[in-house]
């Protein structure tokens, strides 16, 4: 099940390879209702307690195949569906210390028929226009590490 919330509370953990912590993931859902193609997604900047990770260094993970933002370009064929949340996973040596952890993604996602003032948000500047019925595309969630 679900979460309103476009960040997932449940998946949120840090990595191990190894025995070793080396970074930390969380889920997100697609608000589009009939789910995305990996080519029409426009991923932002991900922020961890104030903490910068760039696209380029976000790894998504869909349908259990990772995914960087320069090979989503390219998946015309890879389909995220409504139901089921990506995995956001970032390396981070040590991951996150336990506790609460302020968490901030944005993404949107072209497509033919959206005007086009949907499909040029910028994933990283939030407060820009807002369609009620897909949500905002930079979200904000407070979650606990355990």
């Amino acid at each position: 099940m679900l979460d309103k919330e476009i960040i997932q509370y449940r998946g949120f953990r840090n990595l191990t390879e190894n025995g070793q912590v080396v970074g930390f993931q969380f889920k997100v859902r697609t608000t589009y209702y009939r789910g995305i193609y990996l080519s029409q997604l426009r991923p932002g900047t991900v922020i961890v307690d104030g903490e910068r990770f760039e696209k380029e260094d976000v790894i998504w993970c869909v349908g259990g195949h990772d995914y960087r933002y320069e090979e989503m370009k390219y998946q015309g064929r890879i389909h995220w569906q409504v139901l089921e949340p990506a995995i956001i996973k970032i390396r981070k040596p040590g991951g996150l210390s336990q506790g609460y952890h302020d968490v901030t993604i944005g993404f949107t996602y072209s497509s033919s028929y959206l005007p086009p003032e949907r499909q040029n948000l910028d994933p990283d500047a939030d407060g820009q226009r807002f369609a009620p019925e897909m949500g905002p595309h930079v979200n904000h969630r407070r979650l606990l590490m355990v």
